[in-house]
């Protein structure tokens, strides 16, 4: 029988494992190796696949992770809608460490990542005004609610090369354009998920305050110990949120992600 799935979850830095049980699955794609095997299991009703997007080990630093091929393994597995939690560097002093952010916006500083399935011969242009699916938001900042956790509903993250962490300058550049958090993997994960049409949550969980805030001594620059630090400390909160969003995604989409291919390509 062949193996499916509804949701898929990626798992970021310190985030290795999500499901009980789950059976692990190699999943041949036109892109080369997933990050790790494919693990399948149930959360509710609904079956789930997850890949910890640095591998089970972390052997993949952020510009190295197989974005096209972890993301057309879930497509080929039937998943529809994908949830991403990811660890962030703040860049406001108003979102602080243990907050989750809902992304809906990005900025991509990163340079040389293979970011689309379209290379020609039919010309695909996809739009990514609204890069993140605004029912999967909606249903995440419900559940964080209900939950009591601090959360912000929207906000823009800049995707930076990596593996190397911001430089004053940069950070201070970050900031003056009004950006919230700062990440390495958004790009181009999310727009490959638009490009399958499938729907895209982002969940950042803000772990540091980047190379720390002028004039707030206690806001020290980021270290990637303090990253796994914090993440491991929330890791159990964001486990439940993500099970309370899938169990609470209804059967059918009403957003138009689905639709994204629909005027997207050059036809001549």
């Amino acid at each position: 029988m062949k193996q499916s799935a509804e949701v898929g979850v990626f798992g970021g830095s310190g985030f290795y494992s999500l499901l009980a049980d789950a059976e692990r699955v190699a999943v041949r794609t036109p892109y080369g190796r997933t990050s790790s095997k494919v693990m399948i299991s149930r959360i509710g009703k609904r079956r789930v696949a997850f890949i910890p997007r640095h591998g089970e080990k972390h052997e993949y630093p952020p510009h190295m992770v197989p974005y096209r091929a972890n993301v057309f393994a879930f497509k080929s597995l039937g998943v529809t809608r994908v949830i991403a939690p990811s660890a962030v560097g703040s860049l406001k002093p108003e979102v602080e460490p243990g907050d989750v952010v809902f992304c809906d916006q990005f900025v991509n500083f990163t340079n040389g990542r293979e970011d689309t399935y379209y290379d020609g011969p039919v010309t695909t242009h996809v739009s990514t005004s609204d890069p993140y699916c605004p029912e999967m938001r909606r249903i995440g900042a419900e559940a964080a609610e209900r939950a009591g956790l601090r959360f912000h509903d929207g906000g823009t993250v800049v995707v930076i090369q990596g593996p190397r962490f911001s430089t004053r300058a940069e950070s201070r550049f970050f900031r003056s354009q009004g950006w919230d958090v700062v990440n390495m993997t958004q790009y181009p994960e999310a727009t490959l998920a638009r490009e399958q049409e499938m729907c895209y949550l982002n969940v950042s969980l803000v772990t540091d305050y980047d190379v720390g805030l002028e004039g707030d001594p206690k806001a020290r620059p980021v270290s990637h110990e303090e990253v796994v630090r914090v993440f491991d400390r929330s890791v159990g909160r964001l486990r439940e949120l993500i099970a309370d969003v899938v169990k609470d995604l209804p059967s059918r989409r009403g957003c138009q992600c689905g639709r994204a291919l629909e005027h997207a390509r050059v036809k001549v």
